[in-house]
């Protein structure tokens, strides 16, 4: 009789490959094909832990364990060493005979790969008929879901439900939507084909683990991913398949959404708000698990001739016998051969059969890096050159440079993903029969450096996408979340530090501030509940606990609480405390009392003459006019602007500035007993408040006046610009006196006496001197050049 060939065909969650391992133990002996390595890896182990080790092996393209003894065969499909007997062989997703990359080995593997006692064929409905007509003497087997799949509503990824997968169709979609989860609250495990097994396993951790509450994937999920989901979203319903963007088809949906609900527990598959709701019939396809029935799989011949490179290049372009089977465009490895068949120096090493058969093994080195053809092939080349020189091995040296300069751990996710997929390379190289002088010693290493870049991957990945202490806070209700303030201003929520409380805001950590949103939430929420008691605080403190900043800012225990803003009058900014999502409206406005009382009282002290002068009851009209433009001009306002106000100036007019401590001088009016350095700051501030910019602090007497500076923020400080100089008022006085009694004299001149007086080069005390009114006359010596100014100087 017959081994039977049993196809055993289903929807996701059905327990396929459960019974098809349960087979494989049942007989002496056995294989199965899996899609990925991944999977490879993962079902061996399960073996691994039924039979023993010495029982098990392992062989991918990547990864080799063979024990002497071993009886059951765990593999990759294209690396089923079909040759070996065994009583028990098995497929996995047969259905992938129909991709147009991969499907000829698949088919290879229907028609060709038989048990001794038993064959069996596992995968999706979609197949039955072709299998039906390529291998008539199969029996089939239906198995049903064991759990509901059913569609709903399309969701926002800000309300997608916990243990949800989002699945996207590129790697820079990837990182956008964990990006968003994360800034939502606690991030994402994320999955996709070019990582490693080990990357991808210890991410899947995470979710499994409960660390995360969302998985964002490629459709490489679809794929014997057995995880704990209950809810599949889908960004988009079109993916780029290497050759274009292309509709998924139903079938492919249902495996993706097919990954929600696990064993007998129900699951639910949607869109996301952005690409809006399933057509329905598409829905209830995927429901339903009715699906058009595959058309054709998938052929290449197997059975190449090595005769030459002419006859293999023939014999890859054989026609199928069945319309049921399609050949499909050439694949990487024949297009790599056509291209190194070109190079005239390749064709000359190839002599006879073997070495046919040696380019072809080169040429089937899988593109890890899926890099441009030509630097893929390029090294093909120098490979299949070097397995041609005497040795017929690789160079020790050069693998070992090529290996040595993969191993780096630095560099953000792009970099490590490129190098561990170059170190693949160098790892399916390493399990090549024959190419290397010390295979064992390679494969070590290799997989060493995989592992290192693996483990570095997966911790860049943890960092940028996941936010624990988000993830934690997310989970809990509102009401339930412990929330501590320290004495120094640490918030703590749920034993977790997320921040500090500054002022009245609650201000993040920054791996918080730049992600999750639902922390600051949180914080803020729990805080509310005590704010009665922060604001208590604030307006019991004593003034002391206050302070101005640079910019106009207000401060309370050293953090910003609010800002000033031109008011009615120089002297009286308005005050508007800092948004803060602690404070409603009443409490902002005592908030803002308590500080404009504070400021006013501040003023009060800190520019008492000024203030004072601003307050008192003028005794004419023109000494109200000289006291407003006081006010305003912060205590001091240059001569020239004020000339024909002064000069209406009666005697008692001037003795009541006087007695308010307001100096006419030559070339200033200002009130005195401003200088000191909180005075003079406090002035330029307010100054630069009412005007707009920022506040000109001198930091001494005579400064050099900086381009932009003008005369106004000058005179705000108490200085007075003259030529390249400002000068505090009460200096410009002495000198410009000191000035007047030379030039009374006749020995006005520019000299080291009179530059040192005023704070200032020869060449800047000769700009301060025209600034006065003075011109050098013949002989050197200043004199007046102004008509009148003499009676002016005189009258002051």
């Amino acid at each position: 009789m017959k081994a039977p060939v049993i196809a055993l065909l289903g929807p996701t969650n059905t327990g396929k490959t459960h019974h098809a391992l349960e087979r494989l133990l049942e007989h002496r002996s056995g294989m199965i094909g899996f899609p990925l390595r991944l999977l490879a890896r993962e079902n061996y182990d399960r073996v691994v832990a039924r039979a023993g080790a010495a029982a098990v092996a392992l062989v991918t393209g990547e990864e080799r364990v063979v024990p002497p003894r071993a009886r059951y065969f765990l593999c990759t499909v294209e690396a089923m060493p079909v040759s070996r007997p065994v009583a028990f062989l098995a497929v996995d997703e047969i259905q992938l005979a129909a991709d147009p990359a991969r499907g000829h080995v698949f088919t290879d593997r229907l028609l060709n790969a038989r048990g001794i006692e038993e064959t069996m064929f596992l995968g999706a409905d979609t197949a039955r008929a072709l299998i039906r007509r390529l291998v008539p003497d199969a029996a089939f087997i239906a198995r049903p879901r064991l759990s509901t799949l059913r569609y709903v509503d399309p969701k926002k990824l800000d309300r997608l439900p916990r243990r949800s997968a989002v699945v996207v169709f590129s790697v820079a979609e990837v990182y956008a939507v964990a990006e968003r989860l994360r800034r939502q609250g606690g991030g994402a495990a994320v999955v996709f084909g070019a990582l490693s097994p080990r990357t991808r396993n210890a991410q899947v951790a995470l979710y499994q683990a409960g660390e995360v509450d969302h998985l964002v994937a490629t459709d490489a999920i679809g794929m014997g991913l057995n995880l704990d989901i209950e809810h599949v979203s889908f960004t988009g319903l079109v993916k780029h398949d290497g050759r274009g963007p292309r509709p998924l088809s139903p079938a492919e949906v249902a495996q993706i959404a097919g990954r929600a609900g696990r064993h007998v527990r129900d699951g639910t598959f949607g869109a996301t708000a952005e690409l809006g709701p399933f057509p329905a019939d598409l829905a209830a396809a995927i429901e339903s698990h009715r699906f058009r029935p595959l058309e054709r799989f998938f052929w290449r011949q197997p059975d190449l001739d090595f005769a030459s490179l002419h006859a293999l290049a023939a014999s890859l372009s054989g026609a199928p016998r069945s319309d049921a089977l399609l050949r499909p465009a050439p694949a990487d490895d024949q297009r790599a051969l056509t291209t190194l068949t070109r190079d005239a120096e390749v064709r000359g090493l190839v002599r006879s059969p073997e070495h046919v058969r040696l380019l072809w093994d080169v040429c089937q080195v899988p593109d890890f890096r899926n890099v441009l053809t030509d630097a893929h092939t390029w090294l093909l080349g120098r490979i299949f050159r070097h397995l041609r020189e005497p040795a017929g091995r690789l160079p020790e040296d050069w693998v070992a440079s090529q290996v040595r300069a993969l191993d780096r751990a630095d560099g953000n996710t792009d970099a490590l993903l490129t190098r561990l997929a170059a170190i693949r390379t160098w790892t399916y190289l390493a399990h090549r029969d024959g190419w290397l002088a010390d295979a064992a010693h390679w494969q070590e290493q290799a997989r060493l450096v995989e592992d290192r870049l693996s483990d570095a991957l997966h911790e860049r990945l943890t960092e940028q996408f996941v936010d624990r202490r988000g993830a934690i806070v997310s989970r809990e209700e509102p009401d339930s979340l412990v929330t501590s303030v320290s004495d120094e201003g640490d918030v703590v929520v749920q034993g977790l530090r997320v921040g500090r409380l500054e002022g009245f805001r609650f201000v993040p950590d920054a791996e918080v501030r730049d992600g999750s949103r639902a922390v600051t939430a949180a914080a803020n929420r729990a805080l509310r509940g005590d704010v009665d008691g922060l604001v208590s605080a604030f307006m019991a403190s004593p003034d002391e606990a206050f302070s101005l900043r640079a910019e106009g800012r207000i401060a309370w225990r050293g953090a910003d609480v609010a800002r000033l803003l031109p008011g009615d009058a120089a002297l009286a900014p308005r005050v508007e405390p800092l948004p803060s999502e602690l404070l409603d409206p009443p409490r902002r406005e005592r908030v803002r009392r308590r500080l404009a009382a504070w400021v006013e009282a501040h003023a009060a002290r800190v520019l008492a003459p000024l203030v004072t002068l601003a307050r008192a009851e003028g005794s004419s009209p023109s000494s109200r006019a000289v006291q407003f433009a006081l006010s305003e001009g912060m205590g001091c306002v240059p001569r020239r602007r004020l000339g024909a106000l002064v000069k209406q100036l009666g005697p008692s007019d001037r003795r009541w500035l006087a007695r308010h401590g307001v100096r006419l001088g030559r070339v200033a009016v200002f009130v005195q007993d401003l200088a000191s350095r909180e005075a003079t700051a406090l002035r330029a501030l307010l100054f630069a408040v009412r005007a707009g910019g920022a506040a000109w602090t001198p930091a001494s007497v005579s400064m050099r006046v900086e381009p932009g500076l003008s005369p106004e923020a000058c005179a705000a400080a108490g200085y007075v610009v003259l030529g390249a100089r400002a000068l505090r008022a009460d200096l410009a006085e002495r000198v410009a006196q000191r000035a007047f009694e030379l030039a009374q004299s006749g020995r006005l001149e520019a000299d080291a006496s009179l530059a040192s007086l005023a704070g200032a080069s020869i060449e800047e005390t000769v700009g301060i001197l025209k600034a006065l009114g003075y011109a050098p006359d013949a002989q050197g010596r200043f004199v007046w050049a102004r008509k009148g100014l003499r009676r002016a100087a005189g009258a002051a």
